[in-house]
């Protein structure tokens, strides 16, 4: 039993496991131990990369081609000559390249020391990146960077640039997946069109290979890089700040440059280790000079043509949002419903503008850029401008040159100083644009219509205007006188507001003037403008631009045909494609024959008008012919002059920025013509091709009339005063002369009266009278009317015209007898003047006398009555007695019943002996002076007529026309004021 249990025991234990079976288990374990925690460390890692990349979306294909393609590419503007004017506004220059025109050299170059696996790896360079893990644990020179060049671009295209390790983690995945959907080419391409490379010669930061060639080297092909040049900018992407040889005005950064010429020799050492160059080329390369092929130093388009810059970029995002706007007029009409779109529209015209800035356009600009300097030269010379002013600031200026044929803006003074204030006062600038507006919206349009011509007769007499402040108001010249009837030639030439307002309110009215007005162009006018009776002269709500006023001018010297100006002649996108064009699309506003006359009345504004100070600065008269307006505003805080030639038109403003401060003295008020004629002699000079037009050229229609001076009809056998001048044939009056007729009258105050029955018919004459539209005596009544609401106003005798003796009357002598003989003149005294004698005396103090009455005696024989003056004319007799004779006077007052009153005293007699009604002797040097004081002959001129008294019997002449002005040399003269 014993031996069976031991026999069974010994079955029973297991057998012993050998230390081969030991070692196997332990591995086993071990092994599974290890999966265990691989798969731990695994699932960590994505644990922790799916925190990381959790919130990045997967990016599709599409949108990785999308946003790798995309640039904020650099655009540029040009002269109309096709001469660079500067990069647009951006701290940026970035030009795109396509992958066939980048040199083996700069691909060599960047590869060797970014990148020298790049056609080997998957976006990931283990490698590369475990070297510079070891380089950043050992504290080592950093040598090359670790990032792949698909990293690098997946950072700059997805990611920001901090440096952490969650952006790494994004980074190694990002790259991943954009060698799965990029070539090489793609990816080697995108990087060398986006990384930067410090600052160019004139400050911006230079993105991408072009850019770079371009700012740093100036040289626009990567061709003409050699190994030296090549090797130098591949070495800038890895910290290109540090490395800039240019700071950020493009000035030479002497310890930036050291350092980069550290990093061409790893470079050119590299290559020469990749086997891309030879010794003798990496000897060579350093050997090269790099220093003295650096781009020279240039300003920034924005610091050279700062005001242009702007220009160019405001109406090229003007055009751009434009361009949207057609592209999504559908939508945008639709959602534009019931909704105001102000606010909307700066937010478009800003997305246009970012648009414009980022998307590598190219702007063509009409600014021909020898006439741009020209007129700049002008306006920064300190000494053509007053001193600037404690109070007031700086005397400003504005000008703009357009081309009549087409509208093109040539050149532009957009301001004086940049620095001091950005806005252009020629294109954004508001102002009261004075007289300037009276050939745009009253002349023009009249003459069109056949309301008048240039020796059309118009009024230059008072108007009464409703004032709400101050119940009336009644403009004024700026000569403070009325000058009564004139021609309309007169009235442009002195620039006479009254038979503009006239015009104006009456003639063409203001509806129709201001529908005119903004056919030429003119924006700026106002609801409440419809309602300013002076908006003529210069009384807007807003006012004008320079840009705008100037452009109306220039339809004049276009023959009627308008066009609306502009700057930008097209835009080019970054594809080469034309997006926009200007096209030229004139339209004829007003007749060739209107623009003519119009022209030459213009002309006469110079020869012969207000713009005196232009007709002795300007110095080519003989070569250019000019014409143009005057204009100032209330108080001379604005001053104006367009002139224009047959090809080109030019305005000019003078003022300081607050209009509230006003120019002072003859030379600022005169600024506006001094200016536009230095402008223009300067242009002239600098730029005489464009001015090839030798003289307007008159148009068939135009022919040359003799017509009345007082009506501007034709006249009749009553007509004595005449005046000559061109008319559009088709409207050359038909109508006989009207404007005159003889009368019986007598002049009381200045103003001529039909006489009471029984007043002297001494005191009456007969002669030919002026019947004009509104009477003298009708006048008188409104304005005493007005007086009587006016707070201030001036004397009855300072609102009558000057020929308000010459009147038509139309009331009876106001004056009524007393039924008493009047009260005697006084003081009566006889001296002499040149050897005649001159008798005063001092006037009755009866209201009822209608004149007063000289008698002489000679040698003491009996008194003759000698000359008569009307009562309120004179005090002061002339009859021309020579001192050598022995003569003694008296002088009796006159009443309207014909009651007379001698003189208490006499000069050089005896107490006098009237007769009751002498008869007047007429004896050598003894003639009366008629009319108190006029030439015996009658003949005085009246402001603005010509005056031709023609042989008896013969017909009316036609001569003494000016040049082709058809105005006598005399039509509306006189001494410009």
């Amino acid at each position: 039993m014993v031996e069976e249990k031991k026999k069974k025991t010994a079955k029973q234990r297991p057998p012993r496991r050998s230390w081969l079976r030991r070692f196997g288990s332990v591995v086993k374990w071990v092994f599974i131990l290890g999966i265990l925690g691989l798969l731990f460390a695994g699932g960590a890692v994505a644990g922790y990369v799916t925190s990381i990349v959790k919130d990045d979306p997967v990016r599709s294909e599409e949108l990785i081609q999308q946003q790798v393609s995309q640039n904020a590419i650099t655009g540029f503007a040009y002269f109309r000559d096709g001469q660079p004017i500067g990069q647009l506004r951006t701290e940026e220059d970035r030009r795109l390249i396509e992958f066939n025109d980048i040199p083996q050299l700069v691909i060599d170059a960047v590869l060797a020391i970014e990148d020298n696996n790049f056609y080997e790896h998957v976006g990931i360079d283990f490698s590369s990146t475990l070297r510079a893990v070891k380089q950043k644990l050992l504290n080592e020179s950093v040598q090359t960077g670790g990032s792949t060049l698909t990293q690098q671009l997946a950072r700059r295209v997805f990611l920001n640039l901090d440096r952490t390790e969650d952006r790494k983690v994004k980074e190694i995945l990002l790259s991943l997946r954009l060698e799965r959907f990029l070539s090489k080419q793609e990816i080697l391409t995108a990087y060398l069109n986006k990384v930067p490379f410090g600052n160019g010669s004139n400050g911006y930061n230079v993105y991408g290979i072009k850019a770079a060639a371009k700012g740093i080297f100036g040289l626009d092909d990567l061709d003409k890089l050699n190994v030296a040049q090549a090797a130098y900018l591949a070495g800038l992407p890895q910290l290109p700040s540090k490395y800039s040889a240019f700071n950020g005005v493009g000035e030479f950064n002497e310890t930036a440059f050291g350092r980069a010429m550290e990093r061409q020799k790893l470079v050119l050492r590299r290559m020469l280790e990749e086997n891309k160059i030879t010794t003798s080329q990496y000897n060579e390369a350093l050997q090269f000079d790099i220093q003295a092929s650096l781009a020279p130093h240039t300003k920034k388009a924005y610091a050279t043509f700062p005001y242009l810059m702007l220009e160019t970029e405001r109406k090229a995002a003007e055009i751009l949002l434009s361009i949207n706007e057609d592209k999504n007029v559908t939508e945008s009409t639709e959602s534009a419903e019931g909704s105001s779109a102000s606010g909307n529209d700066t937010v478009l015209l800003e997305e246009a503008r970012q648009q414009l800035m980022t998307g590598g356009y190219r702007v063509y600009t009409t600014i021909d850029k020898k006439v741009y300097s020209a007129m700049h030269s002008i306006s920064e010379d300190s000494d053509n401008f007053t001193k600037d002013s404690d109070t007031r600031g700086k005397e400003q200026t504005a000008g703009m040159l357009i081309d009549n044929k087409t509208g093109a803006i040539l050149g532009m003074i957009e301001g004086r100083d940049f620095n001091i204030e950005q806005m252009n006062y020629a294109t954004q600038m508001i102002r009261q644009p004075g007289s300037t507006m009276k050939p745009i919206a009253a002349y023009l349009p009249a003459l069109d219509s056949g309301l008048i011509q240039p020796a059309s007769i118009l009024d230059d007499a008072p108007i009464i205007l409703k004032d709400g402040t101050k119940g009336f108001h009644i403009p004024k010249n700026a000569n403070n006188r009325y000058q009564g009837l004139v021609t309309a030639r007169y009235a442009l030439n002195k620039s006479l507001n009254l038979p503009a307002l006239k015009l104006f309110n009456d003639k063409v009215g203001i509806e129709e003037s201001w529908a005119f007005t903004k056919k030429l162009g003119i924006t700026t006018i106002q609801d409440d403008d419809y309602h300013a009776q002076t908006g003529v002269i210069g009384g807007l709500r807003y006012g004008v631009s320079v840009e705008e006023l100037t452009n109306a001018y220039s339809s004049i010297g276009n023959n009627g045909a308008f066009n609306d100006a502009y700057m930008i002649e097209k835009i080019v996108d970054s594809q080469g494609k034309i997006i926009y064009q200007h096209k030229v699309n004139p339209e004829q506003v007003f007749s060739e024959q209107t623009a003519y006359l119009m022209t030459d009345m213009l002309r006469t504004v110079i020869t012969e008008g207000t713009a005196s100070t232009v007709k002795s600065t300007y110095k080519h008269f003989k070569e250019v012919p000019i014409v143009g307006k005057t204009g100032s505003t209330q108080n001379y805080g604005d001053v104006w002059f367009m002139g224009y030639t047959p090809d080109v038109t030019l305005g000019m403003w003078v003022g300081y920025k607050e209009q509230i401060n006003t120019l002072q003295g003859d030379t600022q008020k005169r600024q506006a013509q001094t200016l536009w004629a230095k402008v223009m002699n300067a242009v002239i000079d600098k730029q005489p091709d464009l001015f090839v037009t030798k003289e307007f050229t008159q148009p068939e229609g135009i022919v040359k009339k003799t017509v009345s001076a007082y009506s501007g009809k034709l006249p009749t056998d009553l007509t004595d005063k005449f005046t000559t001048d061109l008319f559009n044939a088709k409207y050359v009056p038909q109508d006989s002369d009207d404007g005159i007729s003889k009368a019986k009258y007598i002049t009381y105050n200045g103003v001529n009266y039909l006489p009471l029955e029984g007043t002297p018919d001494d005191f009456l004459k007969e002669k030919i009278v002026v019947k004009r539209e509104k009477p003298i005596q009708d006048l008188i009544k409104e304005l005493q009317t007005a007086f009587e609401g006016m707070k201030e106003h001036e004397s009855l005798q300072y609102y009558l015209p000057a020929d308000a003796k010459t009147d038509f009357p139309t009331e009876v002598d106001p004056r009524v007898d007393d039924g008493t003989a009047p009260s005697p003149p006084g003081n009566v005294s006889v001296s002499y003047s040149t050897g005649k004698a001159v008798v005063s005396f001092t006037a009755s103090g009866s209201p009822d006398v209608v004149g007063y009455r000289l008698y002489r005696s000679l040698n003491g024989g009996a008194f003759q009555k000698q000359a008569v003056i009307s009562a309120g004319e004179s005090t002061v007799f002339k009859p021309g007695t020579p001192h050598n004779v022995n003569a003694t006077f008296y002088v009796t007052a006159v009443d309207v019943a014909g009651h007379e009153t001698a003189s208490g005293s006499i000069a050089g007699g005896t107490a006098p002996t009237p007769e009751p009604t002498p008869t007047p002797e007429t004896l050598p040097g003894a003639e009366a002076t008629p009319e108190g004081g006029m030439p015996p002959d009658g003949t005085a001129e009246d402001p603005g007529m010509i005056i031709i008294q023609p042989p008896g019997g013969e017909e009316v002449p036609t001569g003494g026309v000016n040049n082709a002005a058809g105005g006598n040399s005399n039509a509306g003269s006189g001494n410009a004021q």
